[in-house]
């Protein structure tokens, strides 16, 4: 029997890249899945028709997780489906900017925040009273939460390393309900946001124990896992999926 089957699972950004591999790996495990998209309807249309070929649920919900409105109406959504057995917070935004640039887009980085840790917070506490024991909440972070390897990344990376914060609380506070929380902060993945051929994949490389770039599919995996019983007894922790680039 599939690990996930029967579970409901909610994903945040889950039309593109990471977070479609994700809805993907979850729908493979027979999970049913609910996923929401901002701007990518065609590719979110298309996710579903691929995922419902697994045999399970699917819905796509337009939704801006830095938008507690719209959370709340996709959260809605997927209540009215079943008990929400799993969330993945996999929507973010990546804006740079030095601290000493005065040309900065300042409402972009304002806008990255509230999607990044605000909308993140606000997307569990309104899944929670959905939520039975035995949840699973899963948040994609990033490796740059433990180190900025370029400049011009400190609001990006500060993101970041706010949600590993906030995982391990919640999981103290979520512990006695048995619901673990746990964050997967990836390394270099080959998506359209960071291309394995892009100008600076070579010297990105070289901090890289096996020397290549992840694939989607590595988040995913690492998804499903933490969303399965055979993840149980693992909560509060950051899960670096980066082929030893934190080594």
């Amino acid at each position: 029997m599939s690990k996930l089957a029967n579970k409901l699972a909610l994903v945040t950004g889950g039309s593109r890249g990471i977070g479609a591999a994700i809805v993907k790996q979850l729908a493979a495990q027979g999970a049913n899945v609910v996923f929401t998209y901002v701007n990518s309807a065609e590719k979110a249309a298309i996710l579903v028709k691929e995922i419902e070929s697994f045999g399970v649920k699917a819905l796509a919900v337009k939704a801006d997780t830095g938008n507690p409105d719209e959370i709340n109406k996709a959260v809605q959504a997927a209540a009215e489906i079943g008990q929400i057995d799993i969330l993945v917070n996999s929507a973010g935004l990546f804006v740079t900017g030095a601290v000493d640039d005065p040309t900065v887009d300042m409402q972009a980085l304002d806008q990255q925040w509230k999607v990044n840790v605000l909308g993140v917070a606000h997307t569990v506490r309104a899944v929670l009273p959905f939520m039975a024991s035995g949840g699973r909440i899963i948040t994609i972070g990033s490796t740059g939460a433990g180190r900025s390897p370029y400049p011009g990344v400190g609001d990006y990376s500060a993101t970041k390393a706010a949600l590993a914060a906030y995982t391990r609380s919640w999981a103290r506070d979520l512990g006695p309900r048995n619901i673990t929380v746990n964050v997967i902060q990836p390394g270099l993945i080959n998506t359209d946001m960071n291309p394995a051929d892009g100008p600076f994949s070579a010297h990105m490389l070289q901090a890289v124990a096996l020397q290549r770039y992840g694939e989607p599919k590595d988040i995913g995996n690492a998804a499903a896992f933490l969303a399965s019983d055979d993840a149980q007894y693992i909560t509060g922790v950051t899960l670096n999926v980066d082929g030893g680039q934190s080594a």
